[in-house]
């Protein structure tokens, strides 16, 4: 089978064929359809992220397809569609994966969406439910609003009965975010963020994916006991906080690594997962994908993902569902 693998870190990935084995105990084998792009995937082929597996590996960190075999003492049958986030692996027109990284996907979602939803909705509603507490009534504000974390992150905002305001990157972006439910919106190459967030009567939540100088100038806009979480630094920068401002007016700062949840408390990503695919199934969450792109273009759709030339998130097409499952190769 191909799949998008990095051989060594000195290396570029490629697209390369590989041989599929037989499920393990506990492993089901996927018939890939579809799989979400991160900017973890960047960051691993860089060899900066948290869990960047050894080499050789295949990259993608979510995805979804259906069930084509299954290994010992597993619950699925084949022929269901799945949502997994693998960690790697989704990158390939098949693969083998744990089932307690398995999760049916409802009825009315499509491959694309499920492969585009985990991380970032999962990311939104951990970090925005479990960590920082979102308040209905409160103020959200969305750095990076445009991109596929951040348009989840404005949805689920509206959905707990904030009021979102989105910052992101020009005129177009703001538009989207504002489609995705955004009370009010600001350009984050504004010349004083802090005071436009400000005159917009301050933040009791922050949530950032850009890090940088934008996170920075919007912690500023904290009022007291508003919480920032620290998501991502798609800027390429980590901002500097001033922690007395932390001190003087009780702000908590909290990080957030929705796959680090597997270990420190599996229960919360399977409860927020189950919670999530619910609110989809009742029209409540629109997963916005800004770009499709077949394997063949898979190193296409990475460029411009780290040019942050997209809205929502970038989707890589491996197969349709009228396709023969795989079956394993021995």
């Amino acid at each position: 089978m191909r799949a998008f693998r990095q051989a060594t870190r000195e290396t570029t990935p490629e697209i390369t064929d590989i041989p599929l084995p037989a499920p393990g105990p506990g492993e089901v084998q996927v018939a890939i359809r579809a799989c979400g792009l991160n900017f973890a995937d960047l960051l691993m082929i860089e060899g900066k992220y948290q869990d960047t597996p050894q080499t050789p590996f295949t990259l993608g960190m979510e995805l979804a397809g259906v069930v084509s075999a299954t290994g010992p003492g597993t619950r699925f049958a084949v022929g269901t569609r799945v949502a997994v986030f693998s960690g790697q692996g989704g990158l390939a027109e098949a693969g083998n994966f744990p089932e307690s990284r398995c999760t049916a996907m409802p009825e009315a979602m499509s491959f694309a969406q499920a492969a585009a939803f985990q991380i970032a909705y999962g990311t939104g509603h951990v970090a925005l439910e479990a960590r920082a507490g979102l308040k209905p009534g409160e103020t959200l504000v969305v750095l990076g609003a445009a991109g596929g974390v951040g348009l989840a992150a404005v949805e689920i905002g509206k959905r707990m009965g904030a009021r979102v305001i989105a910052c992101a990157r020009g005129a177009a972006k703001l538009e989207t975010a504002q489609a995705a439910g955004a009370d009010d919106v600001l350009d984050s190459e504004t010349p004083d963020l802090k005071a436009a967030l400000k005159a917009l009567g301050g933040a009791d939540v922050i949530y950032d994916a850009i890090g940088g100088a934008a996170g920075e100038a919007a912690f500023r806009a904290l009022k007291p006991g508003g919480r920032y979480l620290a998501i991502g630094f798609a800027s390429g920068a980590i901002p500097d906080l001033p922690l007395n401002h932390a001190l003087v007016k009780n702000i908590a700062i909290h990080g957030l690594y929705w796959g680090g949840y597997l270990k420190l408390d599996p229960e919360v990503l399977t409860g927020s997962m189950r919670q999530l695919f619910d609110w989809f199934a009742q029209g409540g969450l629109r997963p916005h994908i800004g770009g499709t792109y077949p394997l063949e273009k898979v190193a296409d759709a990475l460029e411009d993902l780290r040019a942050r030339r997209s809205t929502g998130k970038l989707v890589i097409e491996i197969g349709d569902e009228a396709e023969p499952l795989p079956g394993a190769i021995f």
